[in-house]
């Protein structure tokens, strides 16, 4: 069992832990992704969010922030889930997280990028409605009217 929390400081360093797993379980070299290291100048302070998935004993399974781009469009930062977490309804929950603050927000465009062969993404994201709007430079880029 699992829940949806605001990030909060105290999850910094497991939040940060769970993204080098997700990362190092698609294959790629972990690396910490600047915005992380401080999440509230790099979302809360820009009037976006991010949160967290945190299991029975604390721990952070995923994670999801918003990077609003203009009044009616934002994009998806950061959607990671441990791996062992996978196919649980993680990335779900935080997607809607995700897509009921772009609601409450008036933004009606929702956007995500990926690397063309994060497969578990391209299998994902179309799943939860995202189409397709072009391929360049190795990525892909999938949109969701909310």
């Amino acid at each position: 069992m699992y829940q949806i929390i605001p990030y909060a400081p105290q999850y910094r360093d497991d939040m940060i832990f769970c993204l080098l797993l997700a990362k190092d379980a698609l294959g790629y070299v972990p690396h910490l992704n600047e915005d992380l290291l401080n999440v509230q100048a790099n979302y809360f302070a820009r009037g976006d969010a991010f949160w967290l998935a945190v299991d029975n004993n604390d721990r952070v399974i995923g994670m999801v922030g918003t990077h609003t781009v203009s009044a009616d469009e934002l994009w998806l930062k950061r959607l990671y889930v441990k791996p062992n977490c996978k196919r649980q309804g993680v990335a779900s929950a935080l997607l809607r997280m995700a897509e009921d603050f772009a609601r409450a927000k008036g933004i009606a465009c929702v956007h995500t990028r990926f690397n063309d062969d994060y497969h578990e993404a391209a299998g994902f994201y179309p799943a939860m409605g995202f189409v397709a709007t072009e391929r360049s430079d190795g990525c892909r880029h999938l949109v969701k009217r909310v």
